[in-house]
């Protein structure tokens, strides 16, 4: 059976979706749902869907390397970045290669980078004018959103779109190609 964890800062409306994708599922298990916030939504979601929690601070991640023991017992397929705000250390890029991905918000390379996340991202795209935005599931690897990108899909953009009925538009490519694009990345392995 092929593990994946989540990594998740957020309210986890991706985190919940892919771990429901899987929870039937008798070749991938998701065993974890690893947040560096405390109060974030996710924690709920994750643990009313009986998917242990971890948390953790700046202090485990980049200095004392707790997480990344931790990963490495884990025997671990894939780490999955569902709304994951900080940077992943690059001992874990080369203990785990090819075995991170993330979800961003917009068109990679355009809107990328560090800060661009969430709602900023969504106003950055319509600030810019363009006439589509959509998803990106890349590869991590040392730099913010440089990772090769492993699958895109695109909206239009509509005339009166706002940051928030766009936000919406893509949470809905989110939830519908994130969890599909995980099955096939872990088909591969």
């Amino acid at each position: 059976m092929k593990k994946i964890v989540i990594f998740a800062s957020g309210n986890g409306t991706n985190a919940e979706q892919i771990i429901r994708f899987f929870e039937n599922s008798n070749k991938v298990f998701v065993s974890a749902v690893y947040t560096n916030n405390p109060e974030a939504g996710v924690i709920a979601r994750a643990r009313k869907l009986g998917i242990p929690i971890i948390v953790f601070n700046k202090k485990m991640l980049y200095s004392t390397g707790e997480v990344l023991e931790e990963l490495k017992k884990k025997e671990i397929d894939l780490i999955v970045l569902a709304g994951f705000l900080w940077k992943i250390p690059d001992d874990f890029i080369t203990v785990f290669p090819q075995k991170i991905i993330n979800l961003h918000p917009a068109l990679l390379p355009k809107f990328g980078g560090k800060g661009m996340y969430g709602i900023s991202v969504h106003k950055a795209v319509l600030e810019a004018g363009e006439a589509e935005s959509g998803i990106t599931i890349h590869w991590v690897n040392e730099y913010y959103d440089k990772g090769s990108i492993i699958f895109q899909t695109k909206i239009q953009i509509s005339e009166n779109e706002n940051p928030e009925s766009l936000a919406q538009k893509i949470h809905q490519l989110e939830h519908t190609h994130f969890p599909i694009v995980i099955e096939k990345i872990l088909k591969k392995k």
